[in-house]
């Protein structure tokens, strides 16, 4: 299919992609997706958690690894950047040391994930911005945005600097990116190239037939 690398896979299956020429394209976080960075309380905890992923990371030349924010719990929106904010300064240099880019994901509370903080483009690029390192970016969920924001391409591009990764998958429903689904995912993949992204857009939606006949026509329809 073209693919050069898988997302999310546990450390026991890397020989299984090396086998096959696959890069694990983004290493999968802490178990705690509740208990982030938002708080202070969870940053020692975060802090060895991540340089540990950073560590495999590098070891097995992978290029990004995984990270949360936390639920707001009624957290401030505006307390809970500032905490993240802090807590990604600490592990931001040991990433640049590294070369492993540590990814901030945006996941929609609508839906998915209930009370998730991180649940809008600007709240997480304006974690990025406080944290100021080239190493600390955004893991952009087209999917997950759609549904809290919508204006994707508009968004990818004013905010390109930012993302280090993207995940697709269709809405409504996280299915196959097909006529099905409300987006255009030719003209989004498009938009990416344009900008000339050189990072992985990796295919994250649940098949509702054969994974791998919708696998490839997920690469096939964001092959620009």
């Amino acid at each position: 299919m073209g693919l050069s690398g898988i997302d999310l896979v546990d450390q026991e299956d890397w020989p299984t992609l090396r086998k096959y020429g696959l890069v694990p394209a983004l290493i999968p976080g802490t178990k705690h997706m509740p208990n982030g960075w938002n708080r202070r309380e969870n940053h020692a905890r975060l802090e060895q958690e991540v340089n540990d992923l950073i560590q495999l990371a590098t070891a097995a030349k992978a290029p990004n690894v995984i990270t949360m924010s936390g639920n707001r719990a009624g957290l401030s929106d505006e307390e809970g950047k500032q905490n993240c904010i802090a807590g990604l300064r600490r592990i931001s240099k040991r990433a640049e040391d590294s070369g492993v880019t540590v990814c901030l994901e945006v996941l929609n509370s609508k839906v998915n994930h209930k009370d998730y903080q991180c649940d809008h483009t600007a709240w997480a690029v304006d974690v990025i911005k406080g944290v100021e390192s080239p190493r600390v970016r955004v893991l952009y969920d087209i999917y997950h945005m759609q549904i809290m924001e919508g204006d994707i391409i508009r968004t990818i591009r004013d905010n390109f600097q930012y993302i280090a990764h993207f995940h697709t998958g269709g809405v409504p429903g996280r299915h196959e990116l097909d006529d099905t689904q409300e987006l255009r995912w030719h003209t989004i993949a498009k938009a990416i190239a344009d900008l000339n992204y050189q990072g992985f857009v990796a295919h994250e939606f649940v098949p509702t037939r054969d994974p791998m006949t919708s696998l490839r026509q997920a690469v096939q329809e964001c092959t620009v």
